[in-house]
């Protein structure tokens, strides 16, 4: 071990965070960034360890995720690195499945929550997006609503923090999300980044992200955007869907053990 690695950590204070895509950071472009994804949790991170230099940060989260492979992959290695802050969000890529038993799955996402707060750590429950507005995914909006009233009653049943993305209104306009309408873009995750903080009651230094205040494209233009996404990214994500391939495969996590350099 050198030098340098000998002093990063141990960790007064440790925050891991789980889940899918949403947590790795997907549209949050960053080549510096491990998986090329910065990404809401890292800069979260980031600002936690400019507070207080005793914090240690992991991500275990991998995209395209189920919510059962998160609680079977990542909820053991989490429990493991004796967290004393985790973020869990997982469920979305079983919503927008053909066929999803709903309660069941959430019978089990309520025995992996438990499994953290028995380690003693500050759990924060995010619940989903509402997309009233987005063409895919429209009508898997009930699913949602129904998911977001497990993940209330858990929150409120373990008196745990939650991060009530259903209504951040603001991520309601797309100039927030990345150009796959599928992720937040960079100025999503910065949003969200400080919201989190905002709940857990940390000191936010993270500027507000700037967005193009461009005009509203004309309908034409509307059909050409539509036609280049339906090429360059639903067809992509349907084909992976029938064939059962996921973007997570041959994925890692971008950090599975402690670590204060995040950048």
């Amino acid at each position: 071990m050198s030098a340098a690695e000998g002093l990063d950590g141990p960790f007064e204070k440790r925050f891991v965070a789980i889940g899918d895509s949403f947590t790795e950071g997907v549209g949050d472009i960053d080549p510096s960034s491990p998986n090329n994804a910065r990404g809401w949790a890292d800069r979260v991170a980031a600002q936690l360890i400019a507070n207080d230099s005793s914090w240690g940060y992991a991500n275990l989260a991998i995209r395209g995720k189920k919510l059962t492979q998160v609680l079977g992959e990542q909820i053991e290695p989490a429990v493991d690195l004796k967290p004393t802050l985790v973020t869990l969000y997982a469920g979305g890529n079983d919503i927008i499945r053909p066929t999803v038993n709903l309660d069941m799955l959430m019978e089990r996402y309520r025995s992996g929550v438990e499994k953290l707060v028995d380690t003693g750590a500050r759990v924060v429950l995010f619940t989903g997006f509402d997309s009233a507005n987005a063409p895919l995914f429209k009508v898997t909006r009930g699913r949602t609503a129904i998911y977001n009233e497990h993940v209330r009653r858990i929150a409120a049943d373990f008196a745990l923090d939650l991060v009530d993305f259903w209504h951040m209104r603001q991520l309601q306009d797309w100039r927030y999300w990345d150009v796959d309408r599928m992720h937040l873009g960079i100025a999503g995750h910065t949003v969200m980044a400080k919201e989190v903080l905002r709940v857990l009651g940390e000191k936010d230094e993270i500027d507000d992200p700037e967005v193009d205040d461009a005009p509203l494209p004309t309908f034409p233009e509307r059909v050409k955007e539509d036609v280049v996404w339906g090429r360059e990214y639903l067809l992509p994500w349907v084909k992976r869907r029938l064939t059962g391939v996921s973007s997570g495969d041959n994925i890692a996590p971008k950090y599975p053990s402690l670590t204060s350099r995040v950048w």
